[in-house]
């Protein structure tokens, strides 16, 4: 059985310090789950792609097929791979991935030896062999519908949409790494984002990209859907969203769900998720945005990137009814 949406990205090994509450050490995270779970909470059917080595624990992945997720897409390279993550919240939710020995001390917690010798993941000598390629994609996958692509090296995000044109995706949404938007990238957009249907960026990111030139959000966004990409959404946090379109020019504000954050790990990419799903059901980028809007309200009230899939049944849609009346047209 093929998959009808897939998701592609980083499967960690998370190390939190949230703001309140225990340390959450050694848990499963990364980008590729907190996506997928974001999407699991509105459809079913998701295949995964990303690269661990074969020191990962089988009973993670024993637990995303258990979670309904097809794991074929999932490599185990034959040598061990560091894919620890860590990161640490302050009272006011400011995050730092950096100085994990300073934080514990701060915190006054014991500081756990498997963290010993941890190196922020762009700064790794093996980013290389975490880098998805083209040829780990299941032939079976190429029957999907739908692709999310979480940030990565742009090459790599680049060479993945190449290779699912193959098939029969029709819909590619993507997530780009703030290290590869740089004015030097905006010059390989063309090509890039000419099969890219969505773009979803933070405004950080947006921002990268036009370094001293603007501050308008809205005048970026245009900018950006000229080289090809029909929407563009700007993720504002606890704000919430910006959704522009290009062939319509329309501008639609997205305030956020008010949720109670407990912990906004992968929020980002919980709304990625979201997002496909909610777009894919009549192909309205607004219905998108509302759903991404959901799944991200739903990560931030508890920690691990399968918490979306554990809350009361019945609550994401009536959230969804709820969030439907609050876009504004700027």
């Amino acid at each position: 059985m093929s998959p009808d949406f897939l998701v592609f990205g980083t499967l960690t090994r998370e190390f939190l310090l949230p703001a309140e509450g225990e340390p959450r050490l050694d848990a499963l995270g990364g980008s590729l789950l907190y996506a997928a779970a974001g999407l699991r909470v509105w459809e079913s059917n998701i295949g995964l792609v990303g690269r661990v080595g074969d020191d990962y624990p089988r009973a993670w992945l024993n637990e995303c097929n258990a979670r309904g997720f097809d794991t074929r897409g999932v490599k185990i390279l034959p040598r061990q791979l560091d894919v620890r993550e860590f990161v640490s919240y302050n009272e006011q939710f400011d995050v730092s991935e950096t100085s994990p020995i300073a934080q514990f001390a701060r915190r006054g917690a014991a500081f756990p030896k498997s963290l010993l010798g941890y190196l922020p993941m762009a700064e790794r000598e093996t980013e290389e062999e975490r880098r998805i390629a083209v040829t780990d994609i299941p032939e079976e996958y190429l029957l999907a519908r739908a692709a999310l692509i979480c940030p990565m090296d742009f090459s790599a995000q680049s060479q993945l949409i190449a290779g699912l044109k193959r098939g029969s995706a029709h819909t590619f949404v993507v997530d780009p790494a703030l290290r590869s938007l740089t004015l030097k990238t905006r010059r390989e957009f063309p090509a890039f984002l000419s099969g890219v249907t969505a773009l979803l960026l933070s405004e950080e990111e947006l921002r990268a990209l036009f370094w001293g030139e603007t501050h308008d959000l809205w005048e970026m966004a245009d900018a950006v859907s000229m080289y090809g990409c029909e929407y563009v959404v700007i993720k504002c946090g606890a704000q919430g969203q910006l959704l522009y379109m290009a062939g319509s020019k329309r501008r639609v504000e997205i305030p956020a769900y008010s949720a109670r954050i407990v912990d906004p790990v992968g929020a980002g990419y919980a709304f990625d998720g979201g997002f496909l799903a909610g777009y894919c059901k009549n192909y309205d980028p607004l219905e998108g945005v509302f759903y991404g809007n959901v799944s991200a309200s739903l990560k931030v009230e508890g920690s691990g990137a399968f918490y979306p899939l554990d809350v009361l049944p019945g609550l994401a849609e009536a959230r969804l009814n709820a969030v439907m009346g609050l876009a504004k047209d700027i």
